[in-house]
């Protein structure tokens, strides 16, 4: 068999590289780094590792192209029903390359059947939220490529779960694959559809599971029979400001989006809110961000929650306004996100008439910006919010 340890260099710490020594270290959830590695999936292994498996039991390598079709291109791993798979080796197949990484636990459905939030627990028993969203010319599923996250943003309810472990690149795939397949089947309201935009916005910070969202993205935006066929410009990446995975994606010539979540347009504040800040400032991240648009020609995202007297006022909006003007091009569009607060946090949304007040004066100064939508808020809408709840009622796991 594959060794699977063979095919991972990541540490297993998840510490960001370096971390132990600068300014700021993941916050490890207690659990941390103990669990294992999830069992080797086809999305996690390369084509010559699905052909030696494949060896391994007696099968010839156009059967490695088959199974490929089944899961990229139909999205099935139910290898019992491959009709133009030899019976005798269908559980063998399923059970070599088609492990199950990710179970249902629960799932909640919002805004009138067309929002889907669903809890997995993975093969540890920790468990991941995503979340399937279809609007009026998209459908847009948010993923999680860590387990908890390390950024211990004090506002975000993933953040205070802490970072158990990284996901491989099989799980964050399967996440993908079931929504596909659930708008293919109809079972989002609107009926049979595509799945056509990946945010990787969910639980974790992406840019410290590089590896593993690297050959994801890859998976998602590659025709079938090598990936489902999203195009990478429908895909965005999301980051606190983790600056050398920002120029290390700006390097690949992928043509995805990059979002960063700034949350305040100066480093004072930005401190309190995102403490990555204090090992990469705003200029830091601003500086990479721009590059980014500069390498890729595409417009950054510039995230940044709103909270109620915190960051909503009119100064944070000029000085964001003025910080984003500084690098003179349309380079940025910023979404101003009405806050999901946690229960009892002391973070909490901001008023209408602030929200307003502040996209006003982005736009009077030339910003592109537009507030987010929100979807699912009567269903612990923000990322986290499942699975704190979950871990909670079951313990830590």
């Amino acid at each position: 068999m594959v060794d699977q340890h063979s095919i991972s260099e990541a540490p297993e710490t998840g510490i960001t590289p370096g971390g132990t020594k600068g300014a700021f270290r993941d916050v490890l959830s207690k659990d941390h780094a103990r669990r294992g590695k999830p069992p080797l999936h086809f999305a996690d292994m390369t084509d010559e590792q699905r052909i030696e498996t494949a060896k391994e039991f007696g099968m010839p390598k156009f059967r490695v192209k088959q199974l490929a079709n089944h899961y990229y291109g139909r999205f099935d791993v139910n290898a019992a029903e491959f009709t133009d798979f030899p019976a005798a080796k269908r559980d063998e197949a399923a059970a070599a390359f088609f492990p199950e990484l990710i179970h249902e636990v629960t799932r909640q459905v919002a805004d009138e059947g067309t929002t889907i939030k669903t809890l997995w627990r993975l093969f540890d028993g920790s468990h991941i939220e995503s979340v399937l969203m279809r609007y009026p010319t998209r459908t847009t599923l948010c993923i999680s490529s860590q387990v908890g996250c390390g950024m211990g943003c004090p506002f975000c309810a993933t953040g205070k779960l802490g970072l158990t472990r990284n996901m491989s690149a099989g799980e964050i795939v399967e996440q993908v694959r079931v929504a596909a397949r659930m708008m293919r089947d109809g079972e989002v309201a609107g009926g049979p559809g595509r799945l056509s935009n990946i945010v990787f916005m969910g639980m974790g910070e992406p840019m410290g599971n590089y590896r593993s969202v690297l050959s994801a993205v890859r998976q998602i935006s590659s025709m079938p029979p090598e990936g489902f066929g999203i195009s990478a410009r429908n895909i965005t990446v999301s980051t606190v400001g983790v600056v050398p995975g920002i120029r290390k994606l700006a390097a690949e010539g992928l043509p995805v989006r990059l979002a960063v979540s700034l949350h305040a347009p100066s480093d004072e504040l930005r401190d309190e809110l995102v403490p990555m800040n204090r090992r990469f400032d705003t200029t830091q991240v601003l500086d990479a961000a721009h590059d980014y648009w500069l390498a890729s020609k595409r417009r950054v995202s510039i995230e940044y929650a709103l909270m109620r007297g915190i960051n909503d006022q009119a100064e944070h909006a000029r000085l964001l306004a003025k910080r984003l003007n500084h690098y003179g091009d349309d380079w940025a569009h910023v979404n101003p996100i009405p806050l999901n607060p946690i229960e009892g946090s002391r973070w909490t949304a901001s008023k209408p008439e602030d929200e307003a007040r502040f996209l006003d004066i982005l736009h009077a100064a030339g910003i592109t910006a537009t507030l987010r939508d929100t979807r699912g808020q009567d269903i612990d809408g923000a990322c986290g919010q499942l699975a704190a709840k979950t871990r909670e009622s079951f313990g830590s796991r």
